[in-house]
């Protein structure tokens, strides 16, 4: 690398990744098989170099979409459009330049202040933080006529000295932050076609839970639009994680089964103790550690406390409720900003409204259910069940011959 060349990269930054101990390498292997996963491509292949606490992406794809592509990654906190060029005081102070003119142009001398931010990660660096930024700071007041201000400047360059080479950045974009898919365990999540269960499912990725979905459908006593509505909405989600995977199983006639064997008002209720059954025993034949439900408290009678804890026990697995205290408007709000609303907002027939009575419901006991779960005989119905279950996976095909549920 000379002078004269310095190349496009993005630089992409640890946040919570910085504050591990002595498991930090754990997490930093995860994540760098996130990146990898995300940035693959048929073409050329791109180049992921690590520095301390920095991945470094060039070559293979250009620079906005190297970005586009980093800013789903889990454990990113921030992804920075970057010239990397040789370590010298020279060549650093020609990339600023160079980074100001793509941007400002050549000789742009308009009313703007500026600031040089400078860090040696290098302390080998011929000299310090201070005198960089005040040496590059020099020049680009004399190309510029800018004003320093180190308050808030209008134009804010980011130098950084490694040990072979010199970063240099003019603007910085706010990543995923959290952990890297896979570094906390693997987990089911139910997946429904609404707003909730699609943003449960983010907010569990972002702790570095590795995602399996399960997709219950009334069939076939509904239509097949809630599962094109699940499978639409996990192609969404892929995007964080890569590989995945739903698992569609039709439970229409189990649910009638619960309503001739005398569920009445405790039928919802019924039907989400069958749901957990069947998900907790096919996250064991997963190797998955804990159910994921979009689960908030009071927002329909079947999860006031009460049934919450009733349906719980009879999960064999823990059952994760990332979004157990958010209200209705902010769970729409988080997924607007995911990219799952309108995917959720479209119609469907939800198995949840398959003879559903007119009244559910509110306080519930597991030793109600005895009889009723009893009559149906779960202990055949269940295995049953998931041995006709239909597994679709993103980018690819679907098992288990038959019509969709």
């Amino acid at each position: 690398m000379t002078r004269q060349e310095p190349q496009e990269c993005v630089l992409l930054k640890y946040g919570e990744l910085a504050l591990k101990g002595r498991n930090r390498g754990l997490f930093e292997r995860h994540l760098l098989q996130a990146v990898e996963h995300a940035m693959r491509t048929d073409g050329e292949q791109v180049r992921i170099s690590r520095r301390e606490g920095v991945l470094v992406l060039s070559h293979g794809l250009p620079r906005h979409e190297l970005m586009e592509r980093a800013v789903h990654v889990f454990g990113v906190s921030v992804v920075q459009p970057a010239l990397r060029t040789a370590c010298d005081v020279g060549a650093a102070t020609e990339a600023v330049l160079l980074a100001l003119a793509g941007k400002y142009g050549d000789h742009d001398r308009g009313a703007r202040t500026f600031a040089i931010r400078a860090r040696r990660r290098n302390k080998t660096f011929p000299m310090t933080s201070h005198e960089l930024a005040a040496h590059i700071g020099e020049r680009v007041r004399d190309v510029h006529g800018w004003r320093v201000d180190l308050g808030q400047p209008d134009v804010e360059v980011v130098v950084e000295a490694d040990k072979r080479e010199v970063f240099v950045s003019l603007e910085r974009h706010r990543g995923q932050g959290g952990l890297p898919a896979g570094a906390s365990g693997r987990a089911l999540v139910l997946l429904s076609g609404g707003y909730d269960s699609p943003v449960a499912a983010h907010r569990a990725m972002r702790r570095g839970l590795r995602c399996e979905f399960v997709h219950f459908s009334g069939a076939p006593y509904t239509d097949p639009s809630s599962t094109y509505k699940a499978y639409a909405l996990l192609r969404e989600l892929d995007r964080y994680q890569g590989r995945s995977r739903l698992h569609v199983v039709a439970i229409g006639k189990a649910q009638r089964a619960l309503a001739t064997a005398g569920a009445g008002k405790l039928q919802v209720i019924a039907q989400r103790r069958l749901m957990v059954r069947l998900a907790s025993e096919l996250a064991r034949e997963l190797n998955a550690q804990a159910l994921v439900t979009g689960d908030s408290i009071g927002q329909v009678a079947s999860q006031t406390l009460s049934n919450l804890a009733t349906v719980e026990q009879a999960s064999s697995v823990p059952v994760l409720r990332p979004l157990l205290t958010w209200d209705k408007s902010e769970i729409i709000a988080e997924a607007e900003r995911i990219g799952t609303a309108d995917i959720s907002a479209l119609p469907d027939e939800d198995c949840c409204a398959l003879l559903a009575p007119p009244r559910v419901a509110t306080r519930t006991g597991p030793g109600e259910f005895e009889g009723i779960e009893g009559r149906v005989e779960l202990a055949e119905l269940v295995p049953k069940l998931l041995a006709d279950a239909q597994v679709l996976t993103v980018g690819g095909t679907r098992s288990q011959a038959g019509p969709l549920a």
